[in-house]
């Protein structure tokens, strides 16, 4: 095996993802376990960690950067939060003491904000990697997720964002609130949109059109994926309505996969622009972009 240069690690609350790079950004090799931050406690990580990268590890101690729930409360080593404004990925990164001298780990620090509260660790490295990709971008980065960051941008720095819990409502309701006895695997494109047509037209009637999707079940013979597709889009709504002064007459970037591409694509025509962009591609920009001010500080 070519031995890395350095290993990039995106460690998650279910899943951990390495990857073995060279100085200049090129990938080796890439690795994914289910070993994320939720099934380990703090003394577990490195373990965890030399159990799906060990044998990339040669005799020199090779630096290991890391982004995401690792650095969380609870995780390998807490890291801490810069606050907004702030570049993201440019701050005080966390020194992790490990038991395997073949390591130096670094945490980047996540991002924090006092009005409203919010916080955000891992999607800040996604927003470092965009801005590493398009660096005289000015507006808006829609990073979608079980919590969905919001961050408007300006200067090459994160002026302020907000976290909607829309992934973990939807979450949450379909598969525990009653609306569960009317949902299957079905999609259903039109209905999708005339329900995010409808929370971001009318948001305060949220929580009631919600109860209507059973009520229809039970009066009515919804389509294959109807509901659940309604179930979606009511939430999609409600999150672009109350996200609206971020995007309105302003320059959008999505960050996230396939699937995330396709609920948010009502921002088109909705937004002043909107590009989509890849997740995990971001992810790895990101840092690339954190181990080469890492490298530059000699930290």
């Amino acid at each position: 095996m070519t031995r890395p240069d350095w290993i990039a690690v995106d460690w998650g609350t279910s899943n951990l993802r390495v990857w073995a790079m060279t100085h200049d950004g090129a990938v080796l090799s890439e690795r994914t376990s289910d070993r994320g931050m939720g099934t380990l406690s703090p003394d577990q990580f490195e373990q965890a960690f030399l159990d799906l990268a060990g044998d990339m590890l040669g005799d020199d101690p090779v630096q290991v950067v890391i982004c995401g729930m690792a650095g969380a409360r609870g995780g390998w080593c807490e890291a801490g939060y810069d606050r907004v404004p702030v570049a993201p990925g440019l701050g005080d990164a966390t020194r992790v003491p490990t038991h395997d001298a073949r390591v130096r780990v670094t945490i980047l620090p996540g991002l924090s904000q006092l009005d409203p509260p919010d916080v955000m660790r891992g999607e800040e490295t996604q927003i470092a990697g965009v801005l590493a990709r398009y660096p005289d971008f000015a507006g808006v980065i829609c990073l979608p997720g079980t919590h969905t960051k919001w961050a408007s941008i300006a200067g090459g720095q994160v002026q302020r964002f907000q976290t909607f819990l829309t992934g973990e409502l939807f979450a949450l309701l379909s598969a525990q609130s009653i609306l569960r006895l009317g949902l299957d695997d079905g999609w259903d494109n039109a209905a999708f949109a005339q329900a995010v047509a409808q929370g971001l037209a009318d948001p305060a009637r949220t929580s009631a059109a919600l109860f209507s999707l059973r009520a229809n079940g039970l009066l009515n013979d919804p389509g294959p994926g109807e509901t659940r597709s309604r179930l979606s889009g009511l939430l999609i709504g409600l999150e672009l309505a109350g996200a609206r002064d971020f995007w309105t007459d302003a320059p959008v970037i999505v960050v996230g996969d396939d699937q995330a591409a396709g609920l948010y694509a009502p921002l088109t025509g909705l937004a002043g622009e909107v590009r989509f962009v890849g997740a995990t591609d971001m992810t790895r920009a990101g840092l690339i972009s954190a181990y080469s001010s890492i490298i530059g500080t000699g930290t």
